[in-house]
């Protein structure tokens, strides 16, 4: 794989942290004890900003991370303030680095964790497992963990909270749930996809001295608002089709909502043309909700689409720059065949949502038959239908599940969340920071499928699409939430937000 997007900021795995930290050690020629010094700078630093009144109460490990903990503990004690060291192993059998900062730590030497041992915290200093850990917490560790979790005293994470899949986001059983991680040198994929992300907090980033040159990661970025800039703009000399043709296919009776948002959401992104094709009883509803765009009814089946509509909507998409096919489908058998055969016969470029989606369950290998590019905008239940699960494995592991269905569809998977996550196949990865509450609300996944359309229409990748949409979607979530608050905030008003999502920058 090559190098990630400039766009994109990066995300170490567990094995790429490894290969910096050598890179540092065995060719920059870094002392290991130094970077571990730097580090517990960093961390006493968080942690004297989160402390109560009570003593600082640091846990450690027996591995690195222990170490840390050790040496952000002398420096605490060294600066005033009252820290026990309480080890959930024992600490005789220590790494060099992490052994030469028990050996410093003045006062008090460590001792023994046992129930009880947190009562009248002021602050609590997880140092328990490293970047390294995978699986679930065990023994002494677990039980550690568990009162950490317990007690209502603020709790800091020394690069990861224990329990926590730093490549993944993935909690095997306990974690910790902290208020702030301090993460040593750049960010960690699993401290931005859930459910890892909310036990990390608020992840605030400590240099530690691995000099320029060090390996990168390759697999996993953050979006940045840079990808803003990718946005392609109407040139003054253009017509409304050079801006982008938009096909929207989809409603039934009692399901016109979705279609008419998607359109809207197409059209206020910057497309310059729009349908709608819809069943054709339900063109009339739809036609009054819509000024700007077109709408075009199709053969139909009790109110909703039937296989006789594909040719029709197959000649449109031959004009139209991008289709998206699913919003208000409805999952009568015939509307999801229509739905089925629609996304064979669409040539061009098609983005998936909702009906459209659930007329693939389970058939993703359908999908992959297409010759034009695809997108698929899923939410975890929706993801679960696709692979054939159950939403609580998708949750558990939405890296893996989002990155599985790219490679089994071999289309651009947005797996959306306040963590979306946008997985191409083979990768790269993907990470939204995250965007608003205001997006919690019915109909906002209809605004994103109309928006990347739009962008697809405008002829970028589907990868950077699919980026730029989910990017500016919770942009525009953001700038709704600030005007009318995010619990009234509806739909309507994140569209009508997508041009300060667009154009922040």
């Amino acid at each position: 794989m090559g190098s990630l997007p400039d766009w994109l900021d990066p995300l170490y795995e567990a094995e790429e942290m490894r290969a910096a930290d050598t890179y540092a050690i065995e060719q920059a020629g870094v002392a290991s004890v130094d970077l571990m010094e730097r580090a517990a700078i960093g961390l006493a630093r968080v942690v004297a900003g989160h402390g109560g009144a009570g003593p600082v109460r640091v846990v450690v490990g027996k591995g690195n991370n222990g170490g840390d903990g050790l040496a952000a503990a002398r420096l605490l004690r060294e600066d005033g303030h009252r820290v026990d060291v309480l080890a959930a192993a024992s600490l005789d059998d220590l790494g060099p680095d992490a052994a030469a900062n028990r050996d410093r730590l003045p006062g008090a030497p460590p001792r023994t964790f046992s129930a009880g041992a947190l009562d009248g915290s002021g602050v609590v200093v997880d140092c328990l497992l490293g970047t390294g850990f995978a699986g679930s917490p065990r023994g002494e560790v677990a039980e550690a963990i568990e009162a950490i979790c317990g007690q209502p005293a603020p709790v800091v994470a020394c690069d990861v909270p224990s329990g926590v899949d730093a490549s993944t986001g993935r909690v095997g059983g306990l974690a910790v749930t902290a208020v702030a991680t301090a993460t040593f040198h750049a960010p960690k994929v699993g401290l931005y996809v859930e459910p890892g992300k909310s036990c990390a907090g608020a992840v605030e980033i400590v240099e530690i001295g691995i000099p320029r040159g060090a390996p990168a990661p390759a697999r996993a970025g953050l979006i940045s608002e840079r990808v803003l800039d990718l946005y392609p703009r109407r040139g003054r000399s253009g017509s409304k089709f050079d801006s982008g043709v938009v096909v929207v296919a989809g409603g039934s009776s009692g399901l016109t909502g979705a279609p008419v948002l998607a359109a809207r959401a197409a059209a206020r992104a910057g497309a310059g043309y729009v349908q709608v094709a819809v069943p054709a009883s339900v063109e009339r509803v739809v036609e009054l909700r819509l000024l700007e765009q077109m709408t075009h009814g199709l053969p139909e089946d009790a109110g909703g689409h039937t296989e006789q509509g594909v040719p029709v909507l197959a000649e449109m998409a031959e004009r139209a720059g991008a289709v998206v096919l699913g919003p208000g489908l409805g999952r009568s058998q015939r509307a999801q065949e229509f739905g089925r055969r629609a996304a064979a016969a669409i040539p061009g470029p098609l983005l998936l949502d909702a009906d459209g989606l659930n007329a693939h369950a389970g058939r993703l290998d359908m999908l992959a038959a297409r010759d034009g590019p695809t997108v698929l905008t899923p939410h975890e239940a929706e993801l679960a239908r696709l692979l054939g699960t159950e939403p609580a494995e998708v949750a558990a592991d939405r890296r893996a599940s989002a990155a599985r269905a790219a490679k089994e569809s071999g289309a651009i998977v947005v797996l959306k969340g306040d963590d979306t996550i946008v997985a191409a196949p083979g990768g790269p990865l993907a990470v939204n920071p995250g965007g608003s509450a205001a997006l919690a609300t019915a109909g906002t996944g209809d605004v994103l499928s109309g928006l990347v359309g739009c962008l697809l229409a405008k002829g970028l990748d589907p990868f950077t699409a699919a980026c730029l949409g989910v990017s500016a979607h919770g942009l525009a979530g953001c700038a709704a939430a600030a005007r009318v608050g995010a619990d009234h905030t509806v739909a309507g008003d994140v569209i009508e937000a997508l041009p300060h999502g667009l154009t922040l920058r």
